[in-house]
This record gives C-alpha cells, sequence and structure tokens, in this order.
C-alpha cells in the first residue's frame, strides 16, 4: 500500500474523532491545550490499537479467505464509509466539556471501533501493520488536537461535513481496492 494511500485511509478514519473533537472544543468556554492534548492522545492511540488488534485477528483466518480478501476489504470499507455518511446528516448535540478518563475512553473507543475492520482489511492486503497504525495515530492525534481548536473557535458548522467527507473517503478507498485486485484500476 502507498503511502499516499495510507494517509487516505488516516484521513478518513480520523474524521469521527475530528467531529468529536470539534464537539468538545464548542463546549469548552476557554481553550485548554491540555486538553486539547489529551484528546489527540486518546484519540490517536486508540485509532492506533484498533487495526493493530483487527490486523492480528485477520492474520489468523488469512488462509481460509485470501481469495476473497479484495472483497471483504471493499464490503468493510463500504459499510463504514457510508454508515459515516449516514451519521453525517443525523442532528445530534454535542456533549459536556468533561475530559474525565471514563469519557474519553468511551469516546475514543467508539470513534475507533471503524479502524479495527479496516486493520483486518490490512492483514489482507499485507500492510506492513507497525508503520501504519503508528502513521494512523500520529494523523488522528494532529486531526483531536486541531479539531478540538477548530470546535472551540469555530462551533460545531463543521462537524457533519468532516463526517461526509471521511465517508466518501472511505468508501472510494473500498472501491480503489477492489478495482485495483480486478485489474481496472
Amino acid at each position: 500500500m502507498s503511502l499516499f494511500s495510507l494517509f487516505v485511509i488516516a484521513v478518513g478514519l480520523s474524521m469521527d474523532a475530528f467531529a468529536v473533537s470539534i464537539c468538545k472544543g464548542l463546549s469548552m468556554i476557554k481553550m485548554k491545550w491540555k486538553n486539547a492534548l489529551l484528546a489527540g492522545l486518546y484519540f490517536g492511540g486508540f485509532q492506533a490499537l484498533m487495526p493493530a488488534i483487527g490486523y492480528l485477528l485477520g492474520t489468523q483466518f488469512e488462509r481460509y479467505i485470501t481469495s476473497i480478501d479484495h472483497w471483504i476489504a471493499f464490503v468493510l470499507l463500504g459499510i463504514i464509509g457510508i454508515n459515516m455518511i449516514r451519521e453525517s446528516r443525523e442532528e445530534d448535540e454535542c456533549m459536556d466539556d468533561s475530559f474525565d478518563v471514563k469519557t474519553m475512553l468511551l469516546l475514543a473507543i467508539a470513534t475507533s471501533i471503524d479502524a479495527l475492520a479496516v486493520g483486518v482489511t490490512f492483514a489482507f492486503l499485507q500492510v506492513q501493520i507497525i508503520p501504519a497504525v503508528c502513521f494512523i495515530g500520529v494523523v488522528t492525534f494532529c486531526f483531536g488536537v486541531v479539531g478540538i481548536k477548530i470546535g472551540n473557535v469555530f462551533g460545531s458548522r463543521y462537524r457533519s461535513k468532516a463526517e461526509l467527507a471521511g465517508g466518501i473517503i472511505l468508501v472510494v478507498m473500498g472501491v480503489k481496492i477492489l478495482l485495483e485486485h480486478l485489474g481496472i484500476f
């Protein structure tokens, strides 16, 4: 997988965390860099951990499904992306300004579940997992920190657009993987 493709996937995966970070920033009366860095660490850490777990699960079953791995990647990325697009159209309230362990842990897990499925596809695509998860974690960390700042400055008007963009990116990557395997792209 090329660095550009990995970057595009990392950006797509980080959009949930970015949207939540914007909401967290919106809920803060005064922006605190400590909280922005904390959010980045939680979101980036879990966004790196989940694909690693998915990769380990995927390697256990690789020999059984290598003939259909491209279809699995296409379906998983498509489902995740379509779900993100659907969620971008829903109106939901932003959460409170709490940065306690329980709140941040739940948010980090919730925003990184899709990365678990991407990790499974990485196993089938034989991606070098350590650099990939580190890259995804760093990209998500950056988006988390920036999301807090943007939310604090601009408010919630861009949350749904960020989630929509992330969903579209993941769907496009799923289609690209399928077309590459079929020799069309």
